[in-house]
């Protein structure tokens, strides 16, 4: 809490980076005038893969033994992606996948820049090595040269971070082209070392201090809700570069002075092994113990010390400086191939060694679901002894498997992302049905897609969906991660021309997870999002469609299906209160903007979702929830009859 801006450390990382590594390629041009690229991939290996290699199968041991099953098949392939140097793409994609909403922080996360890191450096020699080539054949100055390859590199990167970061600030935070102007960043300053270092005393110890005060402001300043990195990004890479551009002309008084002492050397000489070690335990701790308190988070950092001292000691050196090695740039390489290798075995071990809870027990047999509970004409729900039990051998889906229970449109790429505002229609039922039923809003709305299909086969609707990931039908802006959701704005206005158009429907199903929107004043509220709803309710009904709200069923507030799969025999331990789950969905909001509202009717299901007061994980051996507040396919599937009998009961007879 006192230091929310700490992940701009990264950032400075790869100002170093830049620096040191271009340092020694532009050393070996004016020293022998090439390049070798087996030593310098030699040196990369013999310096990154040993320690990696040891970390990565510490890590996967540790998350086989504290960390819930569920999360193994994912965490496996980010230690795969992680020995690659590719998990960077990996997080980039997951951070925009809204189906990842409650995945884990990977205890391999970290591995991201140093992905980022190695990407770069299979560009940058080569590219120097052009640049050389092309200046001495045509005789041109090598140094004004290098500074164009740079600038080459450095001016798309950092236009492209910018406008990634607005578009999608989530993914652009992983990607490596966001992030290659702040290596060149470094590059420069290796480039202009020599000139820099003749600068004046006085103007280097204002550009040294004002480097490092830069850095530390922004550790100070920024927090998680700044798009990064983008523009904001200058502030510390600038200054760690200025760190470094004055640290010769600067002599004894520059910031020498304060990173030169022994404990920041110390710290500094362990950096890449406690960079390795930290993260993994932090995060191995969590999913063991759940949300650590800040001493506790500071005390795992400072065990990590301990781990990554012998790593330094026993791996990281030995391996460094070993003569017969350095001797031997395919021997380098050789045995870097192999520790990659470990690496990715030790990752797929992970994902595959996977157990399942009951999916052998489950083939063959019926699972009823929701349809195993009993209900009159009026969908009023009983007899639910059968249907809710303490304990189960089976339950599908499998526990282990819930996440990938979804509607079949998210494999047809039906759902709209966060960024894009494109309309993306789906079609399924009976594709020339009498009857048109539109689904339409976010995920929440998705999620009874299942239910729909199951009704339009034997009532002859055509099924069309319109939705898009944490976007409610709501004429009105509403803000994700901190910042207006101006896509989702964007978006409802074309869906609602698009549903009062030529091809409108007969009736409009849609439901939703968010409670509140903008008000004139910028402030988030209920009421501002019941006259949303309104808003765009109305136009529909003015236009002869009907509106069928879903409501929003009960916010479990915890992983329902990692809680099964661990208490298969002690379902109890996974129930949760249904008043205050249904408080915290966005039923009452919908239930008020519904109020009074001709053409509208609410139908609300948590009777077949959550009998009785609280709500049970797994009923008639269905599995309930998956990620979120999200119900499983399969589930959602055994409401079918449910819903059928509600929509009798408004009225609703949809033929």
């Amino acid at each position: 809490p006192f230091l929310p801006g700490g992940f701009v450390g990264v950032d400075v990382f790869f100002v170093i980076s830049g620096f040191l590594i271009t340092g020694l390629l532009v050393n070996e041009l004016n020293r022998t005038g090439r390049i070798s690229l087996l030593q310098f991939y030699a040196r990369r290996a013999k310096r990154l893969l040993p320690a990696t290699a040891i970390v990565l199968l510490a890590t996967a041991a540790l998350v086989v033994a504290f960390v819930p099953k569920v999360q193994w098949k994912s965490i496996g392939g980010d230690i795969v992606a992680s020995a690659m140097y590719v998990v960077n793409w990996r997080l980039a994609d997951r951070s925009v996948d809204y189906l990842a909403e409650d995945t884990l922080a990977s205890p391999v996360q970290h591995f991201w820049s140093l992905a980022v890191e190695e990407q770069y450096y299979l560009v940058w020699p080569l590219l120097l090595l052009l640049i050389t080539w092309w200046a001495r054949r045509h005789g041109r100055s090598l140094t004004s040269w290098l500074w164009i390859g740079l600038a080459v590199i450095a001016l798309p990167s950092l236009a492209w971070s910018i406008a990634q970061t607005a578009y999608e600030p989530a993914k652009a935070y992983f990607i490596t082209t966001t992030r290659m102007w702040e290596l060149a960043i470094g590059a420069g300053v290796a480039i202009g070392a020599t000139q820099l270092n003749r600068m004046p005393r006085a103007l280097a110890l204002v550009l040294g201090w004002g480097g490092l005060l830069a850095i530390a402001i922004t550790g100070l300043a920024i927090t998680v809700e700044t798009a990064w990195p983008g523009y904001a990004a200058a502030l510390p890479t600038l200054g760690a570069a200025a760190v470094i551009a004055s640290g010769v002309a600067a002599g004894r008084y520059g910031p020498v002075v304060l990173l030169g002492t022994g404990l920041f050397r110390w710290v500094g000489a362990l950096s890449y092994s406690l960079y390795l070690w930290h993260w993994p335990l932090v995060a191995i701790a969590t999913a063991h113990w759940g949300e650590l308190s800040v001493s506790a988070g500071l005390a795992i950092v400072t065990l990590s010390f301990i781990p990554a001292w012998l790593t330094y000691r026993l791996v990281e050196n030995p391996f460094r400086y070993s003569r017969a090695i350095s001797r031997s740039p395919r021997l380098s390489l050789s045995l870097g191939a192999n520790f990659t290798l470990a690496g990715v075995v030790a990752g797929l071990l992970v994902a595959l060694a996977l157990p399942t809870t009951s999916g052998a027990l489950a083939q063959g047999r019926s699972a009823p679901g929701a349809a195993a509970l009993s209900q009159d004409a009026s969908g009023q729900v009983s007899n639910q002894g059968r249907a809710i039990v303490e304990s189960v051998d089976w339950v599908v889906p499998d526990p282990l498997l819930a996440t990938e229970d979804v509607p079949e449109a998210y494999a047809d790429s039906c759902q709209v992302g966060i960024a894009p505002s494109d309309l993306i229609a789906c079609d399924y039922g009976v594709a020339d049905g009498k009857t048109t039923v539109a689904l339409v809003g976010d995920s929440k709305a998705l999620q009874w897609l299942p239910a729909l299909q199951e009704l339009a086969t034997s009532n002859d609707w055509h099924v069309v969906t319109y939705t898009k990931s944490g976007c409610p039908l709501a004429n009105a802006m509403t803000t994700l991660d901190g910042t207006h959701y101006e896509s989702c704005a964007a978006w409802n206005a074309k869906v609602l021309e698009q549903l009062t158009g030529p091809d409108r429907p007969d009736y409009v199903f849609t439901s939703q997870r968010r409670t509140r929107a903008l008000d004139a004043a910028g402030a988030e509220t209920q009421e501002a999002m019941q006259a949303a709803l309104r808003s765009s309710w109305s136009t529909l009904t003015d236009a002869g469609i009907d509106v069928i709200v879903l409501a929003d069923n009960p916010d479990p507030h915890n992983r329902v299906y990692e809680c099964v799969a661990e208490n298969m025999q002690q379902l109890s331990q996974c129930t949760f209160s249904r008043a205050d789950g249904a408080r915290s969905s966005a039923a009452p909001v919908q239930a008020a903007a519904a109020k009074g509202m001709p053409g509208v009717e609410m139908i609300d299901l948590v009777d077949a979702i959550c009998p009785g007061d609280s709500c049970p994980p797994v009923i008639g051996q269905v599995l309930v929830y998956r990620q979120g507040s999200h119900l499983t396919a399969t589930y959602v599937t055994s409401l079918s009859g449910h819903l059928r009998t509600a929509l009798d009961a408004a009225g609703l007879t949809i033929r």
